[in-house]
């Protein structure tokens, strides 16, 4: 069996569905299972209705409803199939906008029309060119969630759960379209895993399914050596570990959510990232080893729209157990912290610019003066036996000194594959081109 997954630029309109289409028929062999996200657009569209609605009082769905008529009408499907999900997308945000509240549950219910009503495209298109298909719900077919609402991760036991369902609700005869971000708790709430969460979606379903392979359908020829809107000759890698990858998808690479991995890497699944566009080129495979390209890093990925909290306090100074009682106080307020820079009297931590940020320094007032910078970037150099790769420093720096930008914090990561420093946001533009010159030629 293959899982193949397909994001929303694949299936953005009736010409890329077709796209999709041609792909799958040349798999049959290979027992297809598609896991596919909205239209490209339809889930923005649907989060900013449930804001509007509850900062306005009005509900409004024309824009979502124009998109998607448009792709369904233009795909052949008639009105009537998704004519259900319009009516309760409508109920739906009157509700938000009688009580004036969007919470993060309406939110994920929201939000997980545009898969459901894809799907539905899809797998009806399919059908009359001639590949059975049938949509389902995620979880209809055992992907049953904590009540994580907008971040939910599956309860454990689920791939037993998948497969039991899969096989009894699934005929051989058809091509299963599922969709991919939604998902549902144990008492019924509809929930999201977060955006561009069907990545992760798919690797689940695969682990669950025991299959083969995971593709990864996107826009972009597999991973890049850098982001490809700023590195117009970013060239695609043939190979990588499960480590590197995840450090690239964690630290902002642009092809794979970051939780995409960790199914795969428990069952030791292979994932192979292609172009919906490019369908003949290799792409990228992704295995628990990877390979060596050759070359001293695999790609630079940044993360921007991070803030630097820092603490300067005596209170440090040979006192075990201060630095615990910080993450507490982190830990209670949802603050995730990426980099930490420590000296004898003060510590500085990156994180993501969270709404919460001014009332977290309160908090931590407690431990001694507190300052608050935010606009800043993590950049990431990943590649195997980075810590090993002597100059490898030498020439990073270089570069970003002959590119003007300054460098704020360093971290050397332990597993020896990163290597990764904080920059301002500005300077994106100026730093990941020089680096990838310098790194790649």
């Amino acid at each position: 069996m293959l899982v193949m997954k397909f994001g929303g630029t694949s299936v953005k309109d009736v010409t890329q569905i077709h796209k999709v289409l041609e792909i799958t028929r040349g798999r049959l062999k290979r027992k297809p299972v598609l896991v596919c996200s909205a239209h490209k657009g339809i889930t923005d569209k649907l989060i900013n209705a449930g804001h509007a609605a509850a900062s306005t009082g009005k509900a409004d769905p024309g824009a979502i409803f124009e998109q998607q008529r448009a792709v369904a009408r233009a795909a052949g499907c008639k009105d009537e199939l998704l004519e259900p999900f319009y009516r309760e997308i409508e109920d739906l945000l009157r509700g938000i906008a009688l009580v004036r509240e969007a919470s993060k549950r309406s939110i994920d219910y929201l939000s997980g029309f545009g898969e459901r009503m894809s799907c539905r495209v899809i797998a009806e298109y399919f059908t009359r060119q001639g590949l059975k298909a049938q949509a389902f719900d995620a979880f209809d077919l055992g992907y049953i969630t904590d009540e994580n609402f907008g971040a939910a991760r599956p309860i454990q036991g689920y791939e037993k759960l998948m497969a039991e369902e899969f096989a009894k609700k699934v005929p051989r005869d058809v091509i299963a379209v599922i969709t991919g971000f939604v998902g549902k708790t144990q008492k019924g709430d509809l929930t999201t895993v977060g955006r561009n969460g069907s990545d992760f979606t798919a690797t689940c379903f695969a682990a669950g399914l025991g299959a083969e392979e995971c593709e990864i359908w996107t826009d972009t020829d597999g991973v890049m050596t850098a982001d490809p809107s700023l590195i117009k000759d970013a060239r695609s890698i043939p190979v990588m570990s499960f480590a590197e990858a995840s450090e690239l998808a964690y630290y902002g690479g642009r092809v794979l959510h970051p939780s995409t991995l960790l199914p795969a890497i428990k069952r030791n699944i292979p994932v192979r990232v292609l172009n919906t566009n490019r369908p003949d080129h290799p792409g990228t495979v992704i295995t628990e080893n990877g390979g060596d390209n050759g070359l001293p890093v695999t790609s630079i990925a940044y993360k921007e729209n991070q803030a630097v909290i820092t603490i300067e306090s005596t209170l440090m100074l040979g006192q075990p157990g201060f630095l615990a009682r910080v993450f507490d106080v982190l830990g209670r307020d949802g603050v995730d912290i990426d980099m930490i820079a420590t000296s004898e009297v003060s510590v500085s931590m990156t994180c993501a610019e969270l709404p919460n940020l001014n009332a977290v320094v309160k908090h931590l007032e407690q431990f001694g003066r507190v300052s608050l910078v935010t606009d800043k970037t993590i950049v990431c150099v990943v590649g195997k036996n980075v810590r090993d790769q002597k100059g490898l420093g030498a020439k990073v720096f270089t570069a970003l000194r002959d590119a003007d930008v300054n460098v704020e914090m360093v971290s050397q990561g332990a597993n020896k594959i990163n290597l990764s420093f904080l920059i301002d946001d500005s300077a994106i533009p100026r730093a990941i081109p020089a680096l990838h010159k310098a790194l790649f030629g």
